[in-house]
């Protein structure tokens, strides 16, 4: 018997690299057990490039993905998160809307994938989305029972209890 699937948001300024990756891979690895989502606080106009480049790398429909603003997550019809993660420093450091019920938090911080070239930038998003598929992988592993716990410790005031899942 599969138990409920588990709503995660992930959050960055842009919504157009780390969020977008996160969701993607979560989607993508986890998506019998978890359904993703991302936003930004100050949305870009789309995803880059690179990050949907490698995410149909590895065989993911990038087709429904865009870059949206967190208000999108914040109305009545809106599917509740039960984690909300954010994936920037300056997301992480911002005032986010209060989110019904008592997600998840955490802050799983990736430094801003750049470069000067094409090549140099592919490289960078690489390495980003290695650092995140190792998060997500872990996220993945865990038990539904493990999940559910953290949940409850946080409906009863403990923040960021994600935040151990950063190896």
């Amino acid at each position: 018997m599969m138990s409920k699937k588990f709503n995660v948001l992930f959050l960055c300024t842009a919504n157009s690299a780390r969020s977008i990756m996160s969701e993607g891979l979560l989607n993508h690895l986890g998506g019998e057990r978890f359904q993703a989502f991302s936003a930004g606080s100050k949305p870009g106009t789309q995803p880059n490039p690179f990050a949907i480049e490698l995410l149909q790398k590895i065989g993911h429909d990038t087709g429904y993905m865009y870059s949206k603003s967190w208000d999108v997550f914040e109305g009545e019809d809106a599917p509740k998160m039960d984690i909300i993660i954010t994936v920037c420093g300056n997301a992480a450091n911002e005032e986010c809307p209060v989110w019904p019920g008592h997600p998840i938090t955490a802050h799983w911080g990736y430094d801003d994938p750049h470069g000067e070239t094409d090549e140099e930038k592919r490289h960078s998003f690489a390495q980003i989305f290695c650092q995140i598929k190792h998060r997500i992988e872990l996220l993945v592993s865990l038990p539904d029972e493990k999940i559910e716990h953290l949940a409850n410790i946080r409906a009863i005031g403990e923040p960021d209890v994600l935040n151990g899942v950063n190896a």
